[in-house]
């Protein structure tokens, strides 16, 4: 039996107003948990305004799909959109998919008042509002042109669609979920469910059709998206990005910390010389007076690399570093130089870790964590509970250590709150009398495999990961808190001769202050206007 929403439209209120008072209302009667659960955090509706507004589609007859339709709020806002953009509309017909059965009622009861809404300025509305799970129903959408699979039984909407919005939900799925085996085309490590909505949403698109969702900006770059970026960025054209740079208040209500980004793409041929807007604004309040830029599509997106990483430069100062550093030609490889992530898993390692040094009676090696990481420096011993700071050197460990030689130091993530995402610490080989070090699994260490990293080498790679350039270049791509070896290989580096001149002018200036190493830095790239 259906809940009864007690809960009327008020007297010529808007579709959209409506639908945020039943999500208000709804959000009222469960708890966290629940909502966390369901990946739940809806649309303000400024927000769902914003997204509307990207809708540039005019025709007699539109098909809409919502894949996760909460309360119906960016259906209702998106359809008052149309209605308001063309006289011409005649015929709507919305799916929409929910899966959380306590929130349904309240879907239902706003797009009852949309139906009505619409009936009176004499537009026929039908939707179908579906129960059932969208990603194990479409996914075999992603297997066109291919040999069927085991999930060749799910069943597709029957109908490509002219537009598709979305908040989709945000959590990540495990590996042995039925979502992941479905959708494998868009899986590598651990997916979040959001970038399976967006990519079984882009192949659902007809022709010239529009995509406007909005999502965290995780997407853009790192290892775990990378089957996603190959598929969607071959599938539809990017037209639209705006961006939020308060992490804050774009979800306020749900108090949800999210770097989140309104994408708008349309279904055609794939040209690298489209150009894409660029926006973006501090919060809610200043959404429609947004910071505006244009850039080619192959200025932030190369579908010929590996990674096709989503560069979203959104100031004069991020333009300035995309452009010098996309005439950069090389990687840190070319160098031959790598990047590793700490062999140390704490939990596994438990019988060899130990806090104090015992002179004689064992062999240990220093131990290295991310609290000991800090920008240009390495701070060791630095005690913390549960943190020990040497590491056994036996036949049980011996594939847990790295030989003791010059290194880079990396946190592999930041917190919500730091300033820089990039902090560097050098190591040196006199640093400690063993033979080995360890290095824990949240810090990525930079070396050279065949032989070693010079000082001035050590130095001028470390001054450039803290530098102001490096951090800023880092955050046009990087939506996280994540620091990946993957997107660090990736990362372009000027030339070895430009890094130990940077290092050799550190080393004799004995300054390792952020101060000096951004001032080096800076004077050598002539960025000195930029950064100010």
């Amino acid at each position: 039996m259906s809940k009864i929403i007690n809960i009327e439209p008020f007297n010529q209120e808007l579709p959209s107003d409506f639908a945020d008072r039943l999500g208000i209302n709804y959000t009222q009667q469960v708890t966290a948990k629940h909502k966390k659960e369901n990946g739940q955090f809806f649309t303000p509706t400024p927000i769902a305004r914003l997204l509307a507004s990207y809708c540039d589609l005019s025709k007699a007859s539109i098909k809409i799909l919502d894949p996760g339709c909460g309360t119906a709020i960016l259906s209702c806002a998106l359809i008052e959109q149309i209605t308001y953009n063309s006289n011409d509309i005649e015929r709507i017909d919305l799916v929409a998919y929910e899966t959380d059965l306590e929130l349904i009622p309240f879907s239902q009861k706003a797009l009852d008042h949309l139906k009505e809404w619409l009936l009176n300025k004499g537009v026929q509305f039908n939707y179908v509002l579906l129960k059932s799970d969208f990603v194990l129903d479409n996914a075999s959408i992603l297997r066109e042109n291919k040999l069927p699979s085991l999930f060749e039984e799910t069943k597709k909407v029957d109908e490509d669609f002219d537009i598709i919005i979305s908040n989709p939900p945000y959590f990540k799925l495990s590996k042995d979920d039925k979502r992941v085996f479905a959708s494998q085309e868009l899986v590598s490590g651990q997916p979040n469910i959001y970038s399976i909505f967006m990519g079984i949403a882009a192949k659902l698109l007809s022709e010239n059709g529009e995509l406007i969702f909005i999502t965290p900006r995780s997407f853009a770059s790192g290892n775990y998206f990378k089957a996603f970026r190959e598929l969607f960025f071959n599938t539809v054209q990017i037209k639209k990005i705006h961006l939020f740079n308060s992490r804050k208040d774009t979800f306020n209500r749900d108090s949800v910390l999210q770097e989140t980004v309104v994408i708008k793409a349309i279904r055609e041929k794939i040209d690298p010389n489209k150009k894409v807007l660029v926006s973006s604004s501090a919060a809610i309040k200043d959404i429609f007076e947004p910071t505006i830029k244009y850039f080619n599509s192959s200025e932030l997106i190369d579908l010929n690399s590996k990674e096709k990483i989503l560069h979203l430069p959104t100031s004069d100062k991020e333009e300035s570093i995309l452009n010098l550093v996309s005439n950069w030609e090389n990687v840190l490889s070319d160098f031959n130089i790598k990047i590793s992530t700490g062999p140390v898993v704490s939990f596994r390692a438990l019988d060899y870790i130990q806090n104090n040094y015992e002179n004689g009676t064992v062999f240990l090696a220093p131990l290295f964590w991310l609290h000991n990481v800090n920008k240009m420096i390495l701070e060791w011993p630095k005690q913390l509970k549960e943190k020990g700071q040497f590491i056994r050197i036996e036949s049980g460990s011996k594939s847990l250590l790295i030989p003791n030689k010059n290194y880079i130091l990396l946190r592999r993530f930041s917190t919500k709150d730091d300033k820089s995402r990039l902090i560097a610490a050098p190591y040196f080989c006199n640093y400690a009398k063993s033979d080995y070090i360890g290095v824990e699994n949240k810090v990525n260490y930079i070396y050279r495999k065949d032989g070693h990293l010079d000082r001035d080498e050590v130095v001028g790679l470390c001054a450039l990961l803290n530098s102001e350039l490096f951090n800023t270049y880092f955050q046009i791509f990087n939506g996280n808190v994540n620091v990946s070896a993957t997107e660090l290989r990736e990362m372009r580096f000027p030339p070895l001769n430009n890094i130990k001149e940077i290092g050799n002018k550190i080393i004799l200036s004995n300054d390792y202050s952020m101060n000096n190493v951004n001032s080096i830095v800076n004077e050598l790239f002539e960025l000195e206007v930029i950064m100010n």
